[in-house]
């Protein structure tokens, strides 16, 4: 059974966000949902937060709530595979085409530009 120790360890990211409002700092750990804190500066800050993991995740492991592990980058290709009706990939190279760009890049276009329009909301 992983312990404390080993969740500790664990390299998760840290989002740092300046509090516009009331001054400082607010920093948290994304994947673990509710490990929160603020201060006034960044060092201070970094500090608040492995508190602020140490307690979360004592508490998560007495409930028995599972604990995600941080998503490595290296994780991942950059690369999948999809299949479509044949209409779409019809569609697909013919808009590509005229672009003057490749059906790749086209469809990372159309991804990219559908990821920007979901995080905004």
């Amino acid at each position: 059974m992983k312990d404390i120790e080993y969740y500790m360890e664990l390299n998760y990211k840290v989002e740092i966000i300046k509090d516009k409002e009331e001054g400082g700092y607010i920093l948290q750990y994304p994947e673990l949902k509710g490990c929160i804190t603020c201060a006034d500066t960044i060092e201070e800050g970094i500090e608040l937060l492995k508190d602020a993991k140490k307690s979360w995740l004592e508490s998560a492991l007495q409930d028995g709530i599972s604990i995600p592990e941080p998503l490595e980058e290296e994780n991942f290709s950059g690369q999948f595979k999809l299949r479509m009706p044949k209409s779409l990939h019809k569609e697909l190279m013919e808009k590509s085409k005229e672009e003057g760009i490749s059906m790749n890049q086209y469809c990372l276009y159309l991804l990219s530009k559908g990821s920007s329009v979901q995080s905004k909301r």
